[in-house]
């Protein structure tokens, strides 16, 4: 048994140095020194184990233990997603399909804006509802790189979009997992979220256009996003305090996306915006965009039709909306599911005050539940496409074996991204860092939230951070006098932010944009984008702890 040690130099500044020196490396090897993500992944894996094991005493075994556990989960189930998108992907770029689908929104509209406003934040949306964890970011990236945006565009604009839907994720699990750490009641927590996120799901939009096309490019177009943002925030706001959790994205979504495109049916910009170029930041991938020629019929030599070439993505939709219903998971995890406890690891590391009120033992099971994975809808979805748009089952294989290629670096980069991950939650690195942020006082609301921040963008996941840090936001604020209701939702609605760049999310970007290596690139266009919204978030949060209270009320309370 081995208890986790907070402050092991004696000296919290120095321990907290500590603790943060593995992110700081796998930063700043990315975004400075260029070097490739798997490199960089792998070297911040192998200072932390010697941090974690040289400072903070865990055991060398139980280090390489933890390690393992983050490239099991790192495989299954975020690995699996980005490979099965990626195949499906390709399957409908190969016969033509994607570039059919390609002009059907393009037949919506030709404004650049638009098809982001689209695509990235409408259509984004829907698949984090649906199944979150990499899928919206994988799916939409690969869209957009289809519609003829260039990687970084494609890359940065989708996680950038992919952030004010986060929080109820998945249908609801980051709320979910929220409320089974605190013990907080879960539609408090959901309401509470709900009131936080609304302000941004109007702002998201503002944003994302206004980081591609300029103050200028956004304000021609305001009308279409605030529709946009209002057919999203007021039915996030509805849902989320006088249902629950689980269908929020689902339903914003499809009343966002509807609102949208009958909108442009009535109106359309006085100037189209035809360019893929940002029109304020200087992008060099525009020379990495491959126009590959491709078919418009096929294999029968009948053209395409755009109820075909949807059909693909419609099939993928539904089932993955089918995947994350809860009835269905159980289901499919009681015809077969595999618990796999790791020894030495498993119950044998403790979780120590002020983290938590008393100690609690750390579990270590991971539940290989492949059948009801995300990725498995999508592998599904994408077979059965594959039948319907004429493959053989050769033809198949063959390209699944050619995408596994194509992916394979990005696989070793997500399972390493994620080995530090669970290196840093064992170890009890992140909890330092957690406290740290506690010490703030009055700026705790702040500063809370940008915990909240810092943990999605460790783990990759706000259900991740939410289990992470949930108990300390609940203790931390019971210590300083706020509502533990407010604090543990400021973890969720600030994690949202830290979505576009935790090393996990970018590498599925960069895979789904066929940008890989080029990661640092992205991080350090999304950077400022992150820091900045997620401050927002906290001024938010500020806001309603000391000048508007009254948002502290549950409905009916």
């Amino acid at each position: 048994m081995w208890q986790h040690v907070y402050d092991p130099l004696q000296n919290f500044a120095l321990s907290t140095i500590a603790a943060g020196i593995p992110v700081a490396v796998l930063l700043a090897a990315l975004a400075f020194f260029h070097m490739r993500a798997h490199y960089a992944a792998g070297l911040a894996l192998l200072i932390g184990i010697g941090i974690a094991v040289s400072i903070f005493g865990m055991p060398a075994d139980m280090a390489v233990k933890a390690a393992g556990y983050g490239i099991a989960a790192g495989l299954f189930p975020i690995g699996w997603i980005v490979l099965n998108i990626i195949f499906l992907h390709r399957l409908t770029t190969l016969n033509g399909y994607f570039k059919v689908l390609q002009n059907s929104i393009s037949g919506i509209t030709e404004d650049r804006r638009l098809q982001l406003l689209l695509v990235a934040f409408c259509f984004g949306a829907f698949f984090e509802g649906a199944a979150g964890f990499g899928t919206p970011v994988a799916v939409t990236g690969a869209i957009l790189i289809g519609l003829g945006f260039s990687p970084l565009a494609a890359s940065g604009l989708a996680l950038i979009a992919n952030t004010a839907p986060v929080a109820y994720g998945a249908l609801g699990a980051p709320v979910i997992a929220l409320s089974a750490v605190t013990g907080l009641d879960l539609h408090d927590l959901s309401s509470m979220i709900g009131r936080q996120l609304p302000f941004f799901s109007l702002l998201v939009p503002f944003w994302l256009i206004w980081a591609f096309a300029g103050r200028r490019g956004m304000a021609e177009i305001w009308p279409a996003i605030l529709v946009t943002g209002v057919s999203f925030a007021i039915p996030q706001f509805v849902v989320s305090n006088y249902h629950g959790p689980w269908l929020v994205d689902v339903i914003a979504s499809i009343i966002s996306m509807g609102s949208l495109v009958l909108f442009l049916k009535v109106w359309q910009p006085k100037q189209v915006w035809r360019t893929v170029a940002f029109a304020n930041y200087h992008d060099d991938s525009l020379k990495d965009v491959v126009h590959d020629e491709v078919p418009t019929h096929d294999a029968t030599g009948a053209r395409i039709s755009v109820v075909k070439a949807w059909m693909p993505w419609a099939l993928l939709s539904i089932l993955v909306f089918i995947w994350g219903t809860p009835w269905f998971k159980k289901l499919l995890d009681a015809i077969w599911s595999y618990r796999y406890p790791i020894p030495g690891l498993d119950t044998m590391i403790m979780k120590m005050p002020p983290v938590v009120k008393e100690p609690v033992l750390e579990a270590a099971v991971y539940n290989f539940n492949v059948l009801s994975m995300a990725g498995t809808g999508i592998i599904v979805s994408a077979i059965l496409a594959g039948f319907l748009m004429g493959y053989s089952v050769r033809q198949l294989v063959k390209e699944y074996w050619e995408t596994i290629k194509l992916v394979r670096f990005s696989l070793m980069t997500i399972c390493a991204m994620f080995a530090v991950g669970y290196l840093t939650r064992y170890s009890g690195l992140d909890a330092t860092l957690g406290l740290a942020f506690a010490l703030t006082g009055a700026f705790y609301t702040l500063f809370g939230t940008m915990l909240g921040w810092l943990g999605v963008a460790l783990t990759g996941s706000d259900t991740a951070a939410n289990v992470l840090f949930g108990s300390l936001q609940k203790t931390t604020a019971e210590q300083l006098g706020l509502s533990p209701i407010l604090m543990a939702s400021a973890n969720s609605s600030g994690g949202v932010m830290g979505k576009m760049i935790d090393a996990q999310s970018i590498v599925v970007a960069a895979t789904a944009t066929k940008w890989s290596g080029h990661e640092g690139d992205i991080l350090r266009y999304v950077f400022f984008h992150s820091v900045v919204l997620a401050m927002l978030v906290g001024g938010v949060v500020s806001l309603q702890a000391y000048v508007y209270p009254f948002t502290l009320m549950v409905v009916g309370g």
